[in-house]
This record gives structure tokens, sequence and C-alpha cells, in this order.
């Protein structure tokens, strides 16, 4: 009855596409800032002061649809080591039985038993992990919150002779993190949500079938 269901989550396998990245994911694609013309002042000229810049204004991103960069340094380190060790022994004796003071036999066998029992389970796990991630992305303004937060979300492609590497972020900034040349570092965005992943044969390569994941899943029962 166990191969019914196998065959099923098999079947579904089959059936099913890996996902593939494409880029302009409306996720991560610029804002284009709209128009917003209660801010516009009717003074019959091209020059409008909202939309100036001079030699005192801040040049830092502050409204929706500006650009900011973004530098990576991502890197994280994660070390895990667990001994597990338990052991049991048990053991029971009944000594022959006696009635009357003489012993009692069936077939001319004593009645007596003894009984033991040993458990021992023994674990060891070692989990070594270290992750690092360097670059820049330039990311779009998409939201400016109450509070002046800002929402800023972009990717980057690269076009190689294997596939394509492309890099997503989606994060919060607060304005006074952004540096006088329009950077800010990484591990100041907030929740922030950075993908790194590449497409073509080398990233497939990497990645295993449907078949070996299932293999390698809790739903694989063995």
């Amino acid at each position: 009855m166990l191969l019914v269901p196998v065959l099923g989550l098999l079947l579904s396998a089959c059936a099913s596409t890996p996902y593939t990245p494409r880029p302009d994911d409306p996720a991560y694609a610029p804002v284009i800032p709209s128009t917003q013309q209660e801010m516009l002042e009717p003074n019959g000229a091209i020059y409008q002061d909202y939309y100036a810049n001079n030699l005192y204004s801040d040049i830092k991103a502050h409204r929706v649809g500006d650009i900011i960069t973004i530098d990576l340094t991502e890197s994280t380190r994660a070390q895990k080591r667990a001994t597990t060790q338990q052991g049991k022994d048990s053991s029971v004796n009944i000594n022959p039985l006696s009635l009357g003071g003489r012993p009692v036999s069936i077939g001319g066998y004593p009645i007596e038993a003894e009984m033991s029992s040993g458990n021992e389970f023994s674990g060891d796990a070692n989990s070594n992990q270290s992750n690092s991630l360097q670059g820049s992305i330039t990311v779009s303004v998409a939201q400016v919150l109450p509070n002046g937060n800002l929402m800023v979300q972009g990717e980057k492609w690269l076009m190689l002779n294997t596939g394509e590497e492309y890099v997503r972020l989606t994060g919060m900034i607060r304005p006074q993190d952004i540096g006088a040349d329009n950077r800010v570092a990484s591990t100041r965005v907030a929740d922030a949500r950075i993908y790194y992943g590449g497409t073509g044969d080398f990233a497939n390569t990497q990645s295993r079938g449907w078949l070996a994941q299932f293999f390698n899943s809790p739903w694989f029962p063995f």
C-alpha cells in the first residue's frame, strides 16, 4: 500500500517545473515616480522649485524614484556541535519456586526465570557553515514612509558565458544611514531580502534533480 502514495509523489514531481527567475520581476522593477500636479505651482515657467537642486541641496535619495547604491557586505558564520550518549541495563531474576519446602517443577524442571536487557545509544553531530557576499547594487526608492524611512527595491543581472547571475534586494533604509555619496551598507538595511543566484548550465549543475530531492526530503520514509 505504501507504493501508491510514493508513485503519486513521483508523478506530481514530474508534472511540476522548477522556478526560473526572470529579469524585470515586478517585485524588483524600478519605480517610476508619478507626476504630482498638486505640488507644482502654476507660475507659467518651466522651472519648478520642487524639482530644483542647488549648491546647498541634499543629493541623497529621499523621494520615490530616487536611486541609492547598496554596498553588499554580508558575512555569516554558524557552528554547532552536539554529542549524545545514553545507556540503560536491567535484569530480573526469579528464584526456583517452592511449595511446602519442596521445589515446584514441571516435567522434572524447576520453575525459575532470568531476564536481562540492555540499551545503548550514541550520537554525534557537527555542523559548520559560512557565507559571504561582497559587491554593490543600485536600487530605487519605492515608497517613503510617514516617518521618513525609505522602502527600496531593485535587481542586477549579469550575462556570463555560462548563463546569467542576478542579485535582488528589498528592504527599508533610514535617511540618516545614507552617506554623503548616496551609498549605504547592506548591514544597515532593515528587513533586508537579498537574493543571489544564477541561471543556465553552470547553475543547473549545482542543483539536484527532482528524484534526488525526493530521496533527501522528509517525505522519504526510509
